[in-house]
């Protein structure tokens, strides 16, 4: 578990089940993302992240304020996708509901998980990647200090070939000297 001044980043539960669905039917968040998700697509997605921890001791962990116990979402680290330029490497990701979005949860979190990273995980470097057009995504990491590269944008291969939605960008944290 990792705790910040207004966060818990914790294992998954199955009480996390039914947030993170709504908020896998909110158009707001998924527009950036993909499609809307059933009820089996975001348990599956809970079931694979739940399944990092286990084998790696790190995850898109669940997302919880500490004040009041509310589920926000997901932030954490995981390894990067398949066929993409980050295979192999360890990526951090977030997923909030937008009802909390624009409260410096993901960056507060995000921190946290970088910090986790250098702390335990023997890594030159981060990798994030986004939608090219999903600007909350890569200005949260540039407010990170990550640097883009550039010379590594690529379509992603599990989005259709023709959304918008297909060509990503590579951002990257080097480990702090």
């Amino acid at each position: 578990m990792i705790e910040t001044a207004r966060l818990i980043l914790r294992p998954w539960e199955d009480r996390d089940r039914a947030p993170f669905h709504d908020m896998c039917r909110d158009p707001q968040v998924m527009a950036t993302l993909g499609p809307l998700m059933t009820r089996e697509q975001s348990d599956l997605l809970v079931d694979r992240v739940i399944g990092f921890q286990r084998e790696l001791g790190y995850t898109f962990w669940a997302l919880q304020r500490r004040e009041d116990g509310a589920f926000l979402g997901f932030c954490g680290l995981k390894p990067g996708a398949l066929d993409t330029p980050i295979e192999g490497q360890v990526e951090i990701g977030w997923r909030l509901g937008s009802a909390h979005w624009g409260k410096g949860y993901a960056r507060e979190a995000a921190q946290a998980s970088l910090d986790w990273a250098w702390d335990h995980l023997n890594v030159a470097a981060v990798m994030a990647i986004t939608a090219r057009v999903n600007s909350r995504s890569w200005g949260l990491m540039e407010r990170l200090g990550m640097q883009r590269l550039a010379e590594l944008d690529f379509d992603h291969p599990q989005v259709p070939p023709d959304s918008h939605l297909r060509p990503h960008i590579v951002y990257r944290a080097d480990r702090p000297a």
